[in-house]
């Protein structure tokens, strides 16, 4: 990864406070540094001028800065983005969405922005892992899954930088046998996917495989979606290639996982948003939260980079917030609450 001081500087210009408070949180996501944020009249008195690698410009009215663009062309030959939209209200799907097309237009000037673990993290991960992780057993009103029996409930895992050492952890802290599925979409570079299963494939209990064509999501899997095509299921819950890239900048785009998969799963389908950069996974999360799923994320102060998960708490549809062990065993208990359920259920009709 790179490191924080070899990441772009951006400078903000904006004649409204809330605005540049709104583009300094949303660059942050992603890593950058602002070098200046103030008004134009800030700028134009500033004794040196800020070394910017960008500078975002937006002015409520540019009648009332007229020398503003002649200082800024003075001063540097970077690349000057103004007229942006103005930032929606935050924690709203048209806030997420102004974030991603101000991150189309940072990347289209800086390159590629979102941090992403690298093979040397993967393999640190797999060194530091024990041989046979400990897991505890599965609660006695639990009924084991039979093995290779088809998910009739799965948990969508997503996450971006540092989301493999939390899901690793997550994993390991699940005892074997719960009768659920995993989907994982996680944020990696395409040639770092071997290392990904070789490292999370040690577990004992929760096998992660790729996607492939027709496979229906068992008991105890961990599915690993692909990063270079986007997949969906079909009407008899089979994964299969639909041969477009993802949309959005990153793949998978969690967003649509949580949206392929809720297609056909419905309630039955829930998802734990883990560390991560940027805001993917929170236009979608509302969504499936209305269908009644559960929505869960991963608490800041456990995550490599917590900007993802705390993205999708601002939209105020999660229903639970822990560190991976935690996460592990909220699942538990809610598995075994189920099953309390649905032997008092069928007692109750017998």
């Amino acid at each position: 990864m790179a490191g924080q001081s070899a990441r772009p500087r951006v400078g903000i210009v904006s004649d409204v406070v809330l605005q540049r408070h709104r583009l300094q949180a949303a660059t942050a996501k992603f890593g950058l540094d602002v070098c200046f944020s103030g008004d134009p009249d800030r700028l134009q008195g500033y004794p040196e001028f800020p070394d910017a690698s960008l500078w975002l410009v937006t002015l409520e009215d540019e009648a009332d800065h007229p020398v503003l663009f002649d200082h800024l062309l003075e001063n540097t030959e970077v690349p000057v983005l103004f007229g942006l939209d103005e930032a929606p209200r935050p924690g709203s799907t048209e806030y997420f969405r102004w974030e991603r097309r101000l991150l189309g237009k940072l990347e289209q000037q800086l390159g590629h922005l979102e941090e992403l673990d690298s093979k040397a993290t993967l393999e640190q991960l797999e060194e530091d892992a024990p041989a046979v992780p400990s897991s505890p057993d599965l609660p006695h009103w639990i009924t084991p899954a039979v093995p290779g029996s088809v998910a009739e409930e799965v948990w969508i895992l997503g996450a971006s930088l540092g989301g493999p050492a939390a899901v690793k952890t997550f994993l390991d802290h699940l005892p074997a046998g719960l009768p659920v599925g995993f989907i994982y979409a996680q944020h990696i570079d395409g040639n770092f996917t071997d290392v990904l299963t070789r490292v999370l494939g040690r577990h004992a209990h929760y096998e992660l495989k790729r996607a492939g064509e027709g496979y229906r999501v068992k008991n105890g899997d961990v599915v690993l979606m692909p990063v270079e095509h986007e997949w969906k299921l079909n009407e008899q819950g089979a994964l299969t290639e639909t041969g477009n890239t993802w949309p959005g900048p990153y793949g998978p785009s969690i967003d649509q996982v949580l949206l392929n998969v809720a297609d056909h799963y419905g309630q039955r389908c829930h998802a734990i948003l883990f560390s991560g950069m940027g805001n993917d996974g929170a236009i979608a999360a509302p969504l499936l939260k209305a269908y009644g799923s559960r929505i869960w994320v991963q608490e800041s102060t456990s995550c490599g980079n917590s900007s993802m998960p705390d993205s999708v708490a601002a939209t105020g549809c999660t229903g639970f917030c822990g560190s991976p062990e935690q996460l592990a065993r909220e699942l538990v208990k809610i598995i075994e609450e189920s099953c309390l359920l649905k032997n008092r259920q069928k007692r109750d009709s017998a």
